[in-house]
Order: C-alpha cells, then sequence, then structure tokens
C-alpha cells in the first residue's frame, strides 16, 4: 500500500488522493442498452438468451413462484447463523417503522399530517458471480416484507443445472419473497424494471451488483420503465483509522476484508505517526497471501494506500472528505468521536467491532453508498421500501383563519384559480 503524509500534501495532491478507480460508464452504458432494450421488447425470451450467453445456463422456467419451491436442505449450523442474522435485521428496521409519520396542527383548525405506504411492488438484485451472496438477500428481504411490500421480486443468477443457492431460497422463503427471477446482469435488472411475460413489473429497484447491474439500473430510471433505484453505487470500500493501540492484524484483517470483494474496491487507511505503519503494512501482506481470493485481493491493494495525519481531528476531516461506504474507528474512546463524523454509510466503533458483523448480522443494513456518495445518501432502511404522502385537513375555523392569506398570495401571483377555490368558500370577493 502507498503511503502519504498529509501535512506534506498539496492542495491539488490532497485532492487527488481522494479519488476512486474510475469506471467508464459510457462504454458500458453503450453495452447495457442493448441488453435492456431486448429485454424491454421480447421478455422472457430475452432473459433465457443472455441467461444462455453470460451464465452457461438454458432455462426452463425463468421466474418462479417461491411458495411453489420445496424447503432447500441445509445443515443446522447453517440456518441458525441466517436465522439470528435474521432476528438482528428484523429487530432494527422493525423499529424504523413510523419514525417518519407526522402529525401537527399548524395553527387552530389546520392539521397536517405525513402518512408511510408501502411501496407495492420491489425488485432487489442479489449478485452471483464470484461469491454466493445470501446475506445480501437478508439485507433487501427483511426491510421488504416488514414495509409491507406486496410483490417482492428477487433476482439471483443461477446455478448451472438451472436452480437457486440453497442459502438465498432459505432466506427468501423465511422472508417472504414472492418470485424468484432466475437471472443476473443487465436482463434481470431489466427484467424487473418492465417486467416481462412471467416476471412483475417492479417499482423500485433495490441491491448492489457490478458496473453492468449499476449501469442498468441507471439506464432504467431514466427511460420508459418508470423505476427508482435505491442509490448510485461503485465498488466497496473501507477507511479505517486506528491509533497505536489497535492490533495490527486486526486493522490488516478490516482492510482485507474489502479488498478482497472486488478487483475495483478500495481500501484506505488513516493512521498517526507514533503508529508502527510497517507493522500493519506487513500484516496486510502476509494475512493477503494465504486468501483464497488473494489474486482479486492483490489488484485493488494496487489502488488503495494509507495517510498519516496529525491527530484525531484531521482523521475525522480526512474520513469526511472521502466519505467512504464503510468507516471503522478502532481507536481508543471511539464512541466520543462519533459527533465528529458527518460521512459514512455505516460506522463501526471501537476495537471489537469488524465491518463484518455489519455485513451479516449486526442489524444494520449492508447495502449502502459507495464512491463517496454517502456525503448526500443514506444506506438502505425501511424508509427505503415505503413512500410518503401528505395530509391536510381544515375545519371551517382554520379556513377562515388561514384562507386570506392563502387568497393574497394567490393575488400576488396571478393565480386567479387558486384564489377563488379559497375566496368561493369564504363568501369574499
Amino acid at each position: 500500500m502507498r503511503t502519504y503524509v498529509e501535512r506534506d500534501l498539496t492542495a491539488e495532491e490532497r485532492v487527488e488522493v481522494m479519488r476512486r478507480p474510475r469506471v467508464d460508464f459510457t462504454s458500458i452504458l453503450d453495452t447495457v442498452k442493448p441488453i435492456v432494450e431486448a429485454v424491454g421488447t421480447r421478455g422472457d425470451a430475452a432473459v433465457r438468451e443472455y441467461t444462455s450467453k453470460f451464465d452457461g445456463v438454458d432455462l426452463e422456467a425463468v421466474t418462479v413462484r417461491v411458495d411453489e419451491l420445496p424447503d432447500p436442505v441445509l445443515d443446522d449450523d447453517v440456518k441458525k447463523a441466517f436465522d439470528v442474522a435474521y432476528d438482528n435485521i428484523a429487530a432494527f428496521h422493525a423499529a424504523q417503522a413510523k419514525s417518519g409519520d407526522v402529525d401537527v396542527t399548524t395553527m387552530p383548525g389546520v392539521r397536517c399530517r405525513r402518512v408511510s405506504r408501502p411501496i407495492g411492488a420491489v425488485g432487489l438484485y442479489v449478485p452471483g458471480g464470484t461469491a454466493v451472496l445470501p446475506s445480501t438477500a437478508l439485507m433487501l428481504a427483511v426491510p421488504a416484507k416488514i414495509a409491507g411490500c406486496e410483490r417482492v421480486v428477487l433476482a439471483t443468477p443461477p446455478r448451472k443445472d438451472g436452480s437457486i443457492v440453497p442459502e438465498v431460497l432459505y432466506v427468501a422463503k423465511k422472508a417472504g419473497v414472492t418470485h424468484i427471477l432466475k437471472a443476473g446482469g443487465a436482463q434481470a435488472i431489466a427484467a424487473m424494471g418492465f417486467g416481462t411475460e412471467t416476471c412483475p413489473k417492479v417499482d423500485k429497484l433495490f441491491g448492489p451488483g457490478n458496473q453492468f447491474v449499476t449501469a442498468a439500473k441507471m439506464s432504467l430510471q431514466n427511460s420508459d420503465a418508470m423505476v427508482s433505484i435505491d442509490m448510485p453505487a461503485g465498488p466497496s470500500e473501507v477507511l479505517v483509522i486506528a491509533d497505536k493501540d489497535a492490533p495490527a492484524a486486526h486493522v490488516a484483517a478490516d482492510l482485507l476484508s474489502q479488498a478482497e470483494h472486488g478487483p475495483d474496491s478500495q481500501v484506505v487507511l488513516v493512521t498517526f505517526p507514533d503508529v508502527d505503519l510497517k507493522a500493519i503494512t506487513d500484516a496486510v501482506a502476509d494475512q493477503a497471501s494465504k486468501l483464497p481470493r488473494a489474486e482479486i485481493t492483490a489488484k485493488a491493494l494496487g489502488h488503495s494506500y494509507a495517510v498519516v495525519v496529525d491527530d484525531m481531528a484531521a482523521a475525522c476531516d480526512f474520513s469526511n472528505r472521502y466519505a467512504p461506504e464503510h468507516l471503522i474507528v478502532n481507536v481508543e474512546n471511539a464512541e466520543s468521536w462519533l459527533p465528529q463524523l458527518d460521512n459514512a454509510g455505516s460506522i463501526f466503533l471501537g476495537r471489537w467491532t469488524p465491518e463484518s458483523v455489519g455485513d451479516y448480522a449486526s442489524g444494520t443494513n449492508h447495502v449502502l453508498p459507495t464512491y463517496g456518495y454517502s456525503r448526500m445518501y443514506s444506506g438502505v432502511s425501511l424508509d427505503s421500501f415505503v413512500k410518503y404522502m401528505t395530509v391536510q385537513e381544515l375545519t371551517k375555523e382554520g379556513l377562515d383563519a388561514l384562507g386570506p392569506h392563502v387568497a393574497r398570495m394567490a393575488a400576488v401571483e396571478g393565480l386567479d384559480a387558486h384564489r377563488s377555490a379559497v375566496t368561493l368558500r369564504l363568501g369574499i370577493d
């Protein structure tokens, strides 16, 4: 890993060090566009064609109802692990219910409310490819169930025999998924966005994926599909702040937990002059060489780095400017620095909080904004699966008090029909 000393960087270098590995979405969108259009036009036939081409699987049924599938066979310890994760994720997301509802009397006789309703149909993308991710199925399906979404379509690449990964199916059944689309990539996103003969059309798309999945989501939200997406997303990333008492082996493992996601992932270590940086980088090299995904991890480490800052305040400032997807604060009295941290998808405080717990089972959601988008986007939550409507209700007393002001404002803007809607009720000119 490259190392920088922040105080020695010029203004231009400080900007440059913040840059992520770039993804050329122009060329990717050119690749994705014909796939999206084909699925929008030809439906299941196009999904079958692309699944055969890209995944080497010839599908019989493209989309299946979950309640028609037999229960998967899993070891008891695997079930137990996913059951614990399910319960924690459900508890955390259920606690968010109704937190956005509002009921206020703004003046006598004028009542204003905000009420929530579940999004009717949602599409959940669970990647396959280089890793099986039933944990993502949990992160998306559990809040969809708690929110009360009527139709929940889960898309995931099939195995070579056309079946669904058993752990993903277990989660889907437990969390109330209604349909499974046996497809991955841009074709899966397009099938959910437009709907096909067998796949219900959804109103909102969720989930991580490679650059082709991301490009397809971006393309669909600006198309006739009339679909929204959870957030922009890029490669996975983590920023670790570590002081001199943070065990080098722990810091190295936390960095590598994100580096192994993919070759475009980026990990950043922020540390201090009194930290034995060599011990950490040696631990990174040693642990990385032993990983099954060592080649992928090595590529990610190629554009990762460490930066040495003067103190913890400078570390918080650097993190806020970088705005990481995951932020690990492995320092003494980590909780005391939370008020200084403004931009991160999810924060992991203290010596005993590896990023892995958030990825799997602490209860928080692991579908998070990357690429610096945590400056303005939140991670997936219960709110992601609902929309809010405002409601107002006036009594005659309320309109008597408020109406003349509304009529005056409408007159200022030259909108006479707006004015008349009030004055006719009040019987005034």
